[in-house]
């Protein structure tokens, strides 16, 4: 069944540089050997990255924690109870379907995809898609409001669907969707530009730390674009959802100190692209120190602070022991003070 979902899906998952897209997948699968006999579940992609899950099992909605941390948390238990009676009209829907199959209730597969789409120049687009089996079954037509059948069999299903439903479909692709793509999540990198050692003719350009996927890294030499020498890896994913991608350039030492040559970064989250220049020593640009440099340097500085005043202390603590005259140790008055200091 997994494979029927990505040769469904495949094709609504490429996402341009200059397209901002939201997309809702739910699947519904009936198996006789797990309860309940409807296994639901249901994903969001903003960008063609996953923002969202839902387990319909236990349903429950899973966000991403960048997503979850610039919205309210009532909006995201009012997202459950939303996805809670999407399962149910979708298992119901897909009673429906298999009953006008006269299919029994094992082995078939019900998919929906629905979401909108906004190019640079405010293009906008939306889809809803249903799939029964891993074949086109019935879409939502925006220009008129109503659903249209993808073969004969789903001619009765379509007229057994309310309009008024796919009225309502229609209104949020074209509004409430297009809204939530402003909340697309931009990331700028961190930079780098380093050789691997100082005999070595390969200069590295390495961006990470950034969101979305899409970067552009260019090589310059005295102001005019290098296309020779350069190998462009690929981009890779960070354990925290963000990308790096690197770019290494082969030059000879002699071209290196003859010339000015420099590494250009673009990306949708700068204001101005990243311009650094091959020196000797590497070089570092882009965001502010990660919380977690800042933790390691904060504790650092701590556990230095802290050596330095126990230092002083003891040696205040020394001295003044050896100032006290014997006969105040017999004194109990004395004693009690210290102790309960």
């Amino acid at each position: 069944m997994m494979e029927i979902l990505f040769l469904f899906t495949a094709c609504f998952l490429h996402v341009s540089a200059d397209t901002h897209s939201l997309q809702h997948l739910y699947t519904a699968v009936t198996s006789k050997i797990h309860f309940p006999s409807v296994e639901f579940t249901a994903v969001d992609l903003l960008n063609g990255e996953q923002i969202t899950s839902y387990n319909g099992n236990n349903q429950t909605l899973i966000p991403k924690d960048w997503i979850k941390n610039i919205t309210e948390e009532t909006y995201w238990k009012s997202k459950t109870q939303d996805m809670q009676g999407n399962q149910e009209t979708f298992t119901r829907k897909f009673t429906t379907v298999m009953e006008s199959f006269n299919h029994s209730n094992e082995g078939h597969t019900l998919q929906r995809m629905y979401g909108c789409e906004r190019d640079d120049d405010n293009t906008i687009r939306g889809y809803d898609v249903y799939g029964y089996d891993g074949e086109d079954f019935i879409s939502l037509d925006l220009k008129t409001g109503t659903w249209t059948a993808a073969s004969a069999k789903a001619v009765n299903i379509k007229h057994k669907w309310k309009s008024k439903e796919a009225k309502y479909q229609k209104n949020y692709l074209e509004n409430e969707c297009i809204e939530w793509l402003a909340k697309d999540r931009k990331v700028c990198p961190e930079a780098s530009v380093f050789q691997k050692n100082s005999s070595s003719p390969e200069v590295v350009c390495h961006a990470t730390g950034f969101f979305p996927k899409t970067v552009m890294i260019t090589w310059q030499k005295d102001g005019e674009d290098v296309h020779e020498g350069v190998d462009l890896r690929e981009t890779l994913p960070n354990q925290d959802g963000s990308f790096q991608k690197r770019s290494i350039l082969t030059v000879s030492a002699e071209d290196l100190q003859k010339h000015t040559y420099t590494c250009v970064i673009q990306h949708s989250s700068l204001e101005t692209d990243i311009i650094m220049p091959v020196r000797e020593r590497p070089i570092l640009r882009g965001r502010r120190l990660s919380r977690g440099r800042i933790g390691v340097i904060a504790a650092v500085a701590v556990v230095f602070v802290a050596i330095v005043a126990g230092i002083v202390v003891w040696k205040r603590y020394s001295s003044g022991f050896r100032n006290v005259p014997q006969n105040i140790s017999s004194s109990g008055g004395a004693l009690s003070s210290n102790n309960s200091v």
